[in-house]
């Protein structure tokens, strides 16, 4: 799964990219400097795998992971080819999901590429260049489908469908806030429309706006902003983050302490990305190796399965499932066991967030 990270030159964009991935992409005070898509593959953070491996005496850990991608700044007119625009919208095309970051601090030594900090004008840039992307490929789609419908009367339903979507755009409601019927999903599925991705705001703020989070006014207007299409925010401190993925576990958690801050803003990132994707994960466990395998919500036990090996799935028997808050609160598998707490299930099981499974099969 695929997240890209979004945003107008000199917001804050690869460098927060580099502190999640610690993979270097460069970083310059112009924009453009990320021409090409850094691609980073980064853990989804979970305690419960180093519990577990105590517990075990497991020689490997292996979490889940999430992709991210560092895509090219945007300037107005990119739906156009204005700036990097076409290859911009070709890069978050591929992407399941937008991470868009928001300057929501003042620097004089750091150029903003329209004059001035405003987070709200700098939200609607970006998002009025994927809805008039989307506009001019439902357009596109309509012609087609109006030329079709004289063969074939089922296009009428392509065209009701890419008609709602245009109205909506116009009056700037993305894709992604409409309902849609059964109908009308598998349309929409192959339409890879820009504003139908699930999104999240990233407002990048400075180490003095951290102390008084609550009442920053920038911030504010990007939480309204959000709620009204209903996606989410999370506030961070990308200068922060930076120092912060440089240190070693110890001093990373003093650090924290020091700024009055629960976990990095990095990894509540990481993690609202993967529920944002509809990701959760289920967990195997053994003295070889304690791992989380990502599956979607609503997974089923044989296809959970399948994530680990195709034969499993197609030998599948039965699957033996313990929650980890259970198997902790009785300390071992054994004593879990004992008190009938391991569960045998079948086919039509749904898979649950942190459900640790042992699959039965016969091939």
């Amino acid at each position: 799964m695929k997240i890209g990270i979004v945003g107008l030159p000199n917001v804050g964009k690869s460098t927060l990219f580099n502190s999640i991935t610690k993979a270097g992409a460069e970083c310059a005070n112009y924009p453009f400097c990320t021409i090409e898509p850094n691609v980073g593959v980064v853990a989804v953070p979970d305690e419960r795998l180093q519990v577990l491996a105590k517990m075990y005496n497991t020689k490997k850990v292996t979490p889940a992971v999430v992709e991210f991608v560092d895509i090219a700044g945007l300037v107005k007119g990119a739906s156009k080819g204005e700036g990097l625009g076409n290859k911009f919208l070709s890069h978050i095309r591929e992407t399941d999901a937008i991470a868009e970051v928001v300057r929501c601090f003042d620097d004089s030594n750091i150029v903003h590429v329209d004059g001035s900090v405003d987070p709200i004008r700098d939200i609607e840039t970006i998002n009025l260049e994927l809805v008039f992307a989307d506009i001019e490929t439902i357009q596109k789609r309509l012609e087609r489908a109006t030329k079709m419908l004289k063969a074939d009367k089922k296009y009428q339903i392509e065209i009701d469908l890419l008609n709602k979507i245009k109205t909506a755009l116009e009056a700037g409601i993305p894709a992604r806030n409409l309902e849609y019927n059964e109908e009308e999903l598998p349309i929409l599925k192959d339409l890879y429309l820009l504003t139908n991705k699930p999104f999240i705001y990233i407002a990048n703020v400075s180490e003095e706006q951290l102390q008084n989070i609550e009442n920053d006014e920038n911030v504010k207007k990007v939480r309204e902003y959000a709620n009204k299409e209903k996606s989410e925010v999370v506030t961070l401190c990308v200068k922060i983050e930076e120092e912060i993925s440089t240190l070693e576990e110890d001093d990373k958690k003093e650090m924290l302490e020091a700024l009055g801050i629960p976990e990095s803003g990095l990894d509540t990132l990481i993690k609202r990305s993967y529920s944002l994707l509809g990701l959760m994960s289920f967990l195997t466990a053994g003295e070889p190796e304690v791992r989380a395998w990502t599956i979607k919500k609503g997974t089923t036990a044989p296809v959970a399965a399948g994530k680990i090996h195709s034969d499993i799935q197609r030998g599948f028997i039965k699957a033996e499932v313990i929650s980890y808050d259970e198997l902790i609160k009785e300390g071992s598998m054994l004593q879990a066991k004992e008190k009938g707490l391991v569960r045998q299930e079948g086919k039509d099981y749904i898979m649950q967030e942190g459900d640790i499974v042992l699959f039965k099969f016969n091939v």
